[in-house]
């Protein structure tokens, strides 16, 4: 063999050596990666699954109109909604939900629709725990809720032992003190026979007062373009949405957006001279959130 065939084997096997090296460091490369997808893969889904879907959150709101009584000045209102109990929200929630709420004494508490999820089989030792609770929650001038899609006569039931009044496409006068009083409407979800008609019926008696201070409670945020067609309510309280479950940071602009609320799916808008608050609901439809916790709504209201 010469020198130069020599050289060549040599320079063959240190090309050789060279390539497995790169291999070696490749395959390093790769496994770093997978490893790291994997940990992020994990946190994402242990976030989005366990740990954004139940840190509860609270948001305040101020409702300033002129309609309002001055006795109602102060007023506190809870809101919330599509609990979706037995998607992510059990009865070790519920104890803290009933904390938020009366930690705060509301005059009134809303519920806006969908109590049970309707993949979830309620048994009868867990509905007697989730009456004991709602029952807990303390109000003023008292506690009403409609019916959302998902919504059964078992939910009727829980409702109507935890002392809630379900509002079924009917109205109620809420006094405080004796003084003119603020109107509370509530509308069944669109699934439920919606009798936007007969809800308003108070606008139909003669002795009614067109300049009343109107909350309605509905479930789908997107009847509210059907309802102000004929009737004028000053302000609107929905669920359904979640407000997308998940969000985009720092953009209001949602992801899944469901039947009923693909137009009005965001916390607050302004139609037309309304005030629409949608709630993120407190369970989910799909497991997860992100950037989108489970909440509650807290209204203040005010005539100045």
């Amino acid at each position: 063999m010469t020198r130069e065939e020599l050289n060549k084997g040599i320079q063959e096997e240190l090309f050789q050596e060279e390539q497995k090296e790169k291999r070696k460091e490749w395959i390093k490369k790769i496994i770093k990666l997978l490893i790291c997808l994997i940990i992020f893969l994990s946190s994402f889904y242990t976030y989005t699954t366990y740990i954004s879907t139940v840190k509860i959150g609270v948001r305040e709101y101020r409702i300033i109109n002129e309609k309002i009584p001055e006795s109602y000045n102060g007023l506190k209102i809870i809101q919330f909604s599509d609990l979706h109990f037995g998607s992510t929200m059990f009865n070790e929630n519920m104890k803290k939900i009933v904390n938020i709420c009366n930690k705060r004494k509301p005059d009134l508490v809303l519920f806006t629709g969908d109590l049970i999820d309707n993949n979830y089989k309620l048994e009868k030792e867990e509905q007697e725990k989730l009456i004991i609770e709602l029952k807990k929650i303390n109000s003023t001038l008292g506690k009403y809720a409609i019916l959302g899609d998902e919504d059964t006569e078992k939910t009727s039931t829980i409702f109507n032992q935890s002392e809630f009044t379900i509002l079924r496409n009917e109205y109620d006068l809420i006094y405080k003190d004796n003084t003119n009083p603020i109107l509370l409407i509530g509308i069944l979800a669109q699934n439920k026979n919606p009798n936007i008609e007969n809800a308003y019926s108070y606008f139909t008696k003669q002795d009614h007062n067109s300049n009343i201070f109107t909350i309605t409670m509905l479930h789908e945020p997107d009847t509210v373009e059907d309802i102000l067609n004929n009737y004028q309510t000053d302000l609107f309280l929905a669920g359904h949405s979640h407000n997308g479950n998940i969000r985009l940071p720092f953009l209001k602009y949602s992801i899944f957006n469901i039947n009923g609320a693909k137009k009005y799916n965001q916390d607050y808008y302004k139609v037309n001279n309304s005030d629409l608050y949608i709630s993120s609901g407190l369970g989910t439809k799909n497991g997860i959130r992100l950037f989108c916790r489970p909440s509650i709504n807290f209204f203040r209201l005010s005539n100045k």
